[in-house]
């Protein structure tokens, strides 16, 4: 399963009840973007949620 290399939230399950009251499971999964980043000198792609690409985002400014 993917999940974000920043805060490490990652695809969840749960249940999903009908009107009628029958019961399945439904798989939540988090909004993760590719992103290519600089670290210590060495270009790499890493997977990031996209709320943590609004912060970091909002902390450049």
């Amino acid at each position: 399963m993917a999940k974000c290399a920043i805060c490490g939230k990652e695809k969840v399950f749960y249940k999903q009840v009908s009107h009628s009251h029958r019961i399945s499971t439904r798989p939540w999964s988090p909004n993760l973007r590719t992103v290519s980043t600089t670290i210590n000198g060495e270009k790499r792609k890493m997977k990031v949620c996209a709320k943590c690409l609004k912060t970091a985002n909002k902390a450049e400014k």
